[in-house]
């Protein structure tokens, strides 16, 4: 299986990445995807790829970093995008109305990276906080051809069901570790399992019963796990299909993945 999203790039992890890599693997943990949060961390995602070919990165600002200075960092972005094939998505970008960053700023900073995913062919990884109905009527209005998927998904069936028209998939992780989650759980539990990738956020987001512990990619089994229990398919085909789902948004790592995107359409 793979971790759709986590931050083995941050500090927390410097010291024992290669260790938390290994304990990954031995749990059946093959992959990692690494979503880019500021400029300054982007070069160290791009070395990350070279050393360590279970790392795959998407490149992007997190609202929760932006500054006015933040539209001066998206030509280096474009730039970026067009020399790395090994960019696989832009993001992790979003929009967010629980911080005090300014919501303008938070809108044209998504509008602008999604323009570049468009240009360069990309998904896009996107965060979200109190904020749906805005990130539904700005993807409407401003259509991600290659989709992408709804970081750490919690909302309504009827939200879930908008996205996966829009081309998107759904980040499922720590949320459904915990039994008051209930309508996050029932919503996870009344789409197609072709709808759901598995994720962490490490170091956020701890499962239930490790609050307060630093989230780690190889608990991504426990996830898959727990989502096993709410729903009718075994953990094996969880395990596989969410694998495959995440491949063929990405094109990585599998190689007998499909290299045309089906929810990528080129633009007018």
């Amino acid at each position: 299986m793979i971790d759709s999203h986590c931050h083995l790039d941050f500090a927390v992890f410097a010291d024992g990445l290669d260790q938390e890599l290994q304990a990954c693997q031995r749990l059946g943990v093959s992959h990692v995807f690494i979503p880019g949060t500021v400029p300054d961390g982007w070069q160290r995602q791009l070395t990350l790829t070279k050393t360590h070919e279970a790392i795959g990165i998407g490149l992007g600002c997190h609202p929760y970093f932006l500054t006015p200075q933040s539209p001066s960092a998206l030509p280096q972005l474009a730039s970026l995008l067009d020399q790395h094939p090994e960019i696989l998505a832009v993001g992790e970008i979003g929009l967010d109305r629980h911080i005090d960053v300014d919501w303008a700023l938070q809108v044209a900073m998504f509008e602008q990276q999604c323009e570049l995913a468009n240009q360069y062919q990309r998904p896009v990884i996107v965060h979200h906080r109190r904020s749906h109905n805005d990130l539904i009527r700005q993807l409407k209005q401003r259509p991600v051809h290659c989709g992408g998927i709804i970081h750490g998904f919690s909302g309504s069936l009827q939200d879930a069901e908008t996205y996966l028209d829009l081309g998107f998939l759904l980040g499922v992780g720590g949320t459904i570790t915990y039994p008051r989650a209930h309508k996050t759980r029932q919503t996870i539990c009344a789409l197609p399992l072709s709808a759901l990738v598995l994720e962490t956020d490490a170091p956020d987001m701890p499962l239930n019963g490790k609050q307060g512990q630093i989230n780690r990619p190889r608990y991504l089994p426990e996830v898959a796990t727990c989502l096993a229990a709410l729903r009718t398919e075994s953990l094996a085909d969880i395990a596989d299909a969410t694998t495959k789902n995440l491949s063929r948004l990405l094109r990585w790592p599998l190689p007998d993945a499909s290299h045309d995107n089906a929810t990528c359409k080129t633009s007018a």
